[in-house]
């Protein structure tokens, strides 16, 4: 499965990769925005917004591109390790991830 994490803090961004990757997600991390963010979404299965910390501007073009490749959209106010555990235990079916998460 294929991710898209939009929003977050920079800090995170490596525990965010490890939690995908426990989840066998492939994730892709815009915590700032940048100038062909659209081009850069690619198409995804999920696109995960972390709305506390993420512009307006970004969730606008995240779920304009969300729409164009039929993608499923999750909005989560925080952006913690857990709240991403919570978000892909939902979205891959699972009840407990794959490998121990910390």
């Amino acid at each position: 499965m294929s991710v898209v994490i939009v929003g977050g803090h920079d800090r995170m961004v490596g525990q965010y990769r490890e939690i995908c990757r426990k989840y066998n997600c492939k994730a892709k991390i815009f915590t700032k925005m940048s100038g062909k963010l659209a081009n850069q979404i690619g198409s995804p299965d999920l696109i995960i917004l972390f709305t506390n910390t993420v512009s307006h501007k970004m969730v606008l073009s995240a779920v304009g591109e969300a729409e164009k490749c039929n993608a499923d959209v999750v909005r989560s106010h925080t952006s913690s390790g857990n709240a991403l555990i919570e978000i892909l235990e939902k979205a891959c079916n699972l009840a407990t991830p794959v490998k121990e998460v910390f």
